[in-house]
């Protein structure tokens, strides 16, 4: 159970917390050194992924606990940055991020329940997305110049579209097993 990639998330785990302590602290740079805590966090979880297919260490603890180390990171830092830059521009894109987590997550969970997991797989659409809100975040967070702000904004914005196209996307292929029973019951009539 204990394999490289499993401590690695487990380290991205108790980044966590140093992560939101850092980006809160009364100093000039905490913002920036947040923003070094949550990119190593993002390197970890890239790291474990590759680690554990090139040596083959995939564990069902692994398989558990990578996905839910990601979204608490991502939601911790959106929940961060929402506040930090206190603006609708920041908090709709943000909004749509974490709902879209929430309800796929959820939908996986039902998927799985029917037998049907590998509806809602991730697909290469969710890399893409997960690279634009690491961008996203880490430029929001660090907030160093008009420059970095701006990149940070459009990743955001980059971000929120795919992450709304790849919940269509997971919806679609979802959809005949989400309205059978409505269908079965139409049948019956």
């Amino acid at each position: 159970m204990w394999n490289i990639p499993n401590l690695l998330t487990s380290f991205r785990i108790v980044l966590i917390p140093v992560f939101l302590v850092v980006f809160y602290l009364p100093f000039p740079y905490a913002t920036f050194w947040a923003a070094v805590i949550f990119v190593i966090a993002a390197i970890t979880d890239g790291l474990d992924g590759y680690i554990a297919r090139k040596y083959n260490q995939h564990t069902q603890f692994g398989a558990f606990l990578d996905p839910v180390a990601d979204k608490i990171m991502v939601a911790a830092a959106l929940i961060a940055v929402v506040e930090y830059h206190n603006n609708l521009w920041v908090t709709i894109p943000a909004l749509i991020i974490v709902s879209r987590e929430l309800i796929i997550s959820a939908l996986r969970e039902w998927m799985a329940e029917i037998g049907k997991r590998d509806s809602v797989a991730v697909s290469s659409l969710g890399k893409v997305k997960t690279t634009a809100q690491m961008i996203a975040l880490t430029g929001l967070l660090w907030n160093a110049n008009t420059f970095v702000l701006s990149v940070g904004m459009i990743a955001l914005y980059i971000a929120a579209i795919l992450t709304f196209w790849s919940m269509y996307v997971y919806l679609v292929n979802a959809w005949a097993d989400l309205t059978a029973e409505n269908n079965s019951e139409e049948a019956k009539k």
